[in-house]
């Protein structure tokens, strides 16, 4: 494994330690490397709508973790300063989703990350584009990345 992948590896686990957010959702972590993101998270009962299908809130919050995740993963401190999202069809309780999340643009301070959806059968649920701001600050203080 690269350098840079076990780094953003590390810096990734430590934003998932502290995101009660996205564990209370069930969501995992399944690939991590510099600028992108793999994230699932199964529909559960509690997350359908009245519509008995997945509450596009919950779907948003997959997406927006794994851009998380994934504009993080170089240890610059980075939030969204904006989103959304395109829903193509709907999930529904017992789907398995996965959120693949690539950093397309980073800028000096401002990136995208765009975040494909889909379920257990590759089919897209939803288009999530985050736009990113970088702080003034590390994930990891004083972690050196060669």
């Amino acid at each position: 494994m690269k350098k840079e992948e076990k780094t953003a590896k590390m810096i990734v686990q430590a934003m998932y330690d502290a995101d009660t957010a996205s564990q209370e959702r069930g969501m995992k972590i399944k690939v991590i490397r510099p600028d992108h993101a793999e994230v699932t998270m199964t529909v559960r009962a509690d997350m359908l709508n009245g519509h008995k299908t997945c509450h596009g809130g919950m779907i948003f919050a997959l997406g927006d973790s794994a851009f998380a995740f994934a504009v993080n993963t170089g240890n610059i401190a980075t939030v969204a300063q904006g989103a959304q999202i395109n829903f193509l069809k709907p999930a529904f309780e017992n789907d398995l989703l996965t959120a693949k999340a690539i950093v397309t643009h980073q800028g000096g301070r401002t990136g995208l990350c765009d975040v494909t959806i889909t379920n257990q059968k590759g089919e897209k649920i939803a288009f999530f584009r985050g736009s990113s701001y970088r702080l003034k600050s590390q994930i990891i203080p004083d972690l050196e990345i060669d």
